[in-house]
């Protein structure tokens, strides 16, 4: 497996691996397009994985802040793994190697809005609200749990609190349900 950054030229690959992983969910598609062109969601980390010359997953990191707060943050939003790569680690891989190049980068805090089962294997602390971070808009409480956040500094956890901004093409109620 192959892991590297996208490009300019590679929306339609992007879009293919996100239609296979998530049917014909248009919301993903639009908010996925829509923060690649989005110049408040920069900087950003756009990984794609390939197995030989065959796209099978996608990662999207991209900036957020904290108001009142200078820590620099970001949102994963989305994982993909085409359906005949999964169980195979490449979304774990890709999870990996975006936490590592955006902590090489400085990032000290990453948040989803996800399977609370998934994203703990990799540092993601379930129910962010409960440590003081609350999301673009408010989560069910039933759903709590999968509303997560990823500390890549020592210590920043109870350091720093508040509303966690995230880039325009994110800040739409409906991209805010698990």
């Amino acid at each position: 497996m192959e892991i590297r950054e996208s490009n300019n030229y590679d929306l339609d690959v992007i879009m293919g691996i996100n239609r296979e992983a998530f049917g014909e969910v248009e919301e993903v598609h639009i908010m996925t397009r829509n923060l690649l062109r989005d110049s408040s969601a920069l900087p950003l980390c756009s990984l794609l994985a390939f197995e030989g010359d065959t796209p099978a997953g996608y990662i999207l990191l991209t900036s957020a802040n904290i108001e009142g707060e200078s820590v620099q943050c970001m949102i994963l939003a989305p994982l993909a793994v085409v359906p005949g790569f999964q169980g195979r680690g490449i979304g774990s891989a890709l999870v990996h190697d975006a936490l590592h190049r955006v902590r090489q980068q400085g990032v000290e805090l990453v948040f989803v809005l996800g399977h609370p089962n998934y994203y703990p294997r990799f540092g993601f602390i379930s129910d962010a609200h409960a440590l003081g971070f609350r999301a673009p808009y408010p989560i069910l409480e039933r759903n709590a749990p999968a509303w997560m956040v990823c500390p890549l500094a020592e210590g920043v956890v109870g350091k720093v609190w508040g509303a966690v901004r995230c880039a325009q093409a994110l800040d739409y109620p409906e991209l805010w349900r698990e």
